[in-house]
Formats: structure tokens, C-alpha cells, sequence
């Protein structure tokens, strides 16, 4: 037996989201269409409202409703530090700690020759082209500790060092609470190269 064709179009709209399967979706479905109408209503204009007032900050790459968006906008940031991230919510995550205070970078991915992701593929041009102003002293590159987050680090820093702009990596290791014995090895080779003096 089929489901009805709306309830049919419903799941597979779902299934286009990352990491829902068919099971999550059938199930998402079920749930809106229990919901009441007003709330319906509100779920569709916030998708749509996301999706028509939202765009890429011209400058970095964020996710914002103006152009600039509000950190490139304050001039009271670190102008000479620029942090690089995967994504839009790496900048969230970064914010939440209030330690941070320069300029952001989004590349919008990373390298991924697995699935056909080069260079010309992410957001690295408009980072080489903000890198030519010389108000930029630092870039901290903090993509994540996957191979495809390391080998971005990695084609980043050969680009940039040339420049005589000093690039970080920000350090990966063990978790505050952890126990070394069972951390796995990258881990363990990442705590030890982050090491900091005492």
C-alpha cells in the first residue's frame, strides 16, 4: 500500500535534508501533518522567510541578513586576525566562548577529492583576495581534525605563508575529563603536537 500522494511528497521533501533517512522522514511527516494549523503555517513562512531574507556576507562568507554582515560590519573587532571555518555555524560555536574578537572566514566546505571538491570549489578566492589588503597579520585555520579538514588546512597554509602572513592551526587533543588511555592515536598525536609550556 502506497502512501497518498501528499503525505508521499511530504517525506520525500524531508529525505532531501542531510541525514534524514526514509524511517526519519516518514515519521517527521506523520508528526507535521498532527500538528495544528497555525503551526504549520509558522514551520513554512520560517522556511521560506530563511530562504528569501538569508545570503553570504560578501565579505566572509556568513550567513546574514545584511551586507556586510554584523562582525565584518564592527570596526571594534581585530582587523589583523582573520579565523577560518568550515561553515556558518562554526562561527556561532566560536561566539558562544567570547574569547575571540577578530574577523571570520567561511570557505563553505572543504577540499574533498572523493567528491570531486578542488580549490575553485570553496570559498578560498575571496580569501587570497581580503589577504592582499596588509591589515591582515594572522590566519588561524580552524577547519576541522578530518582528513579533508587537515589537507584544507594544509593547501591553505601553502598558500598563505608565502605571503609572510602568519597562519595558525588551532589545536586538537583531549577533552577536558578525558582519560590518554582511551583517546586513539590522532588524538594523542594531536594533544602532544598542541602542547603549550607551562
Amino acid at each position: 500500500m502506497q502512501y497518498p500522494e501528499p503525505i508521499a511528497k511530504l517525506i520525500e521533501s524531508y529525505m532531501k535534508l542531510p541525514g534524514i533517512g526514509s524511517k526519519t522522514a516518514t515519521r517527521l511527516a506523520f508528526y507535521t501533518i498532527d500538528m495544528q494549523q497555525d503551526d504549520v503555517t509558522d514551520f513554512a513562512k520560517a522556511l521560506i522567510a530563511a530562504q528569501r531574507d538569508l545570503h553570504y556576507c560578501s565579505i566572509c562568507g556568513n550567513i546574514t541578513e545584511e551586507d556586510p554582515c554584523l562582525i565584518c560590519a564592527d570596526k571594534s573587532r581585530d582587523q589583523s586576525t582573520v579565523l577560518v571555518v568550515e561553515g556558518p555555524k562554526d562561527i556561532m560555536t566560536m561566539e558562544r566562548m567570547h574569547e575571540y574578537h577578530g574577523l571570520y572566514h567561511v570557505l563553505q566546505g572543504v577540499l574533498s577529492p572523493i567528491e570531486g571538491k578542488g580549490p575553485e570549489d570553496i570559498n578560498i578566492a575571496s580569501l587570497l583576495k581580503r589577504l592582499q589588503n596588509d591589515v591582515i597579520k594572522e590566519v588561524i585555520v580552524a577547519t576541522n581534525a578530518t582528513p579533508e579538514g587537515e589537507a584544507t588546512a594544509t593547501y591553505l597554509s601553502r598558500l598563505i605563508k608565502p605571503a609572510g602572513i602568519k597562519v595558525t592551526r588551532l589545536a586538537h587533543g583531549l577533552s577536558v575529563g578525558s582519560d590518554i588511555e582511551y583517546a586513539d592515536e590522532m588524538t594523542l598525536l594531536k594533544a602532544v603536537e598542541g602542547r603549550q609550556e607551562m
